[in-house]
């Protein structure tokens, strides 16, 4: 090569670093978009909401921003009704063109929208649904959950009450995807005699006739999954017949939680109860969660608002790993499996189907130090809880 080339040389040089520099920054989105598709009225109004509340603090915190990427989130009602919810679904995904979806309370819902949202290639970060479809066969690259599988909390409490040494159980819960998974998830931990077992619709709220059969059924333990409204109900007509008096109540995390605390009162005093999460959680990232949390709504946070405050803070360390380029699937999935975040819960990562390896704790309904009636943490129930289905997943490709 002669002397004469090499100014040339340079300037080609540098025509192609500009060229790489400007195809970087093209790569990069110049903002997020999120669905946060919720329930936000009805009974189940209460839970939508503490998701909402929760992941719009998680963004205050970080500047209104996703990964450095300033963020739109497109909040929208799904009634609790999957028809209702799979038209919105319909409209986020191809009006307003999101990158990411969030904010789905209950699995029958999840169940109608998660197609479309996968066949549009775009990622689901789960703040509560857990359904065991998305955990075995019907696993789905595009889908991950940061919440839990939806058996897991109930099966921390199945082995609680085994534990405890009760022998006769009485089990209820909605006649939905959540709630048999629920109760499969009770009994695959607590193998002595189940003496009643009984669905009922989501929109029950007058237990009478259940509560006269746990009567005869001669349980000493009674187990509920009842979210929201349902649970709200159940336990002041439990106590009021002065069931509580011969049988112990037991719920999962979501049964017996603050919102549940703040409707019922008293009453609640000595529930058991399990939860992937507490507010009582000695991590940094928690108690920053519950301060700011207090602070901006003036109210303990529910597991529900956790969950959508750990789903915006995975989506930000998942836009930052990837440097905004939301066009880049293959990256943004492995971005978003790696879990680079402190989780308020503490420990978290993905196994091989986009569900938590996380602790369950046992928690009991008590008064503190400030006299508030509210959540105590007993004692860790499972350590590193994988759920029952992973091994019917056979992940697809993206």
């Amino acid at each position: 090569m002669t002397t004469t080339g090499l100014p040339a040389l340079r300037l080609t040089l540098a025509a192609a670093a500009a060229l790489s520099l400007l195809a970087g920054a093209a790569q990069a989105a110049d903002k997020v978009k999120v669905g946060l598709l919720s329930t936000l009225s009805g009974p189940g109004a209460g839970l939508g909401i503490d998701i909402r509340d929760g992941f719009n603090l998680a963004l205050k915190q970080s500047g209104g921003k996703l990964g450095g990427l300033p963020a739109e989130v497109i909040v929208a009602d799904d009634q609790g009704k999957p028809d209702a919810a799979k038209q919105t679904a319909d409209r986020l995904l191809k009006r307003d063109q999101v990158d990411f979806m969030t904010g789905v309370v209950f699995s029958n819902v999840m169940l109608a929208v998660g197609k479309p949202i996968f066949d549009a290639k775009t990622f689901y970060i789960s703040a509560n649904a857990g359904p065991s479809q998305y955990a075995g066969a019907e696993c789905n690259p595009y889908f991950f959950s940061a919440s839990y599988q939806n058996d897991n909390q109930h099966e921390a409490v199945g082995k609680t009450v085994m534990d405890k040494g009760f022998k006769k159980v009485a089990l209820l819960a909605p006649n939905y995807p959540a709630g048999k998974d629920a109760l499969a998830g009770f009994k695959r931990f607590y193998k002595g005699e189940v003496v009643s077992e009984a669905y009922t619709p989501l929109s029950q709220l007058d237990y009478g006739a259940e509560l006269s059969k746990m009567r005869a059924s001669g349980a000493d333990a009674v187990y509920i999954f009842l979210p929201g409204g349902l649970g709200v109900n159940f336990i002041k007509q439990f106590v009021g017949a002065g069931l509580s008096k011969d049988m112990t109540l037991f719920g999962p995390g979501f049964s017996a939680d603050e919102d549940v605390i703040r409707a019922v009162g008293e009453p609640m005093l000595g529930m058991f109860n399990t939860s992937q999460w507490a507010h009582d959680l000695d991590n940094a990232a928690n108690k920053r969660f519950v301060a700011d949390f207090q602070k901006e709504f003036g109210r303990l946070p529910t597991l529900y608002a956790s969950q959508g405050y750990d789903a915006a803070r995975l989506m930000d360390a998942a836009v930052r790993d990837v440097k905004g380029n939301l066009a880049d699937k293959a990256g943004l999935r492995k971005a978003i499996a790696a879990a680079k975040f402190d989780s308020v819960r503490g420990a978290f990562k993905f196994n091989s189907n986009g569900f938590p390896v996380q602790d369950y704790y046992l928690r009991v309904i008590t008064k503190d130090a400030q006299g508030r009636i509210t959540n105590r943490t007993l004692n860790t129930v499972f350590k590193n809880h994988v759920d029952a289905y992973v091994g019917q997943c056979k992940m697809p490709a993206l």
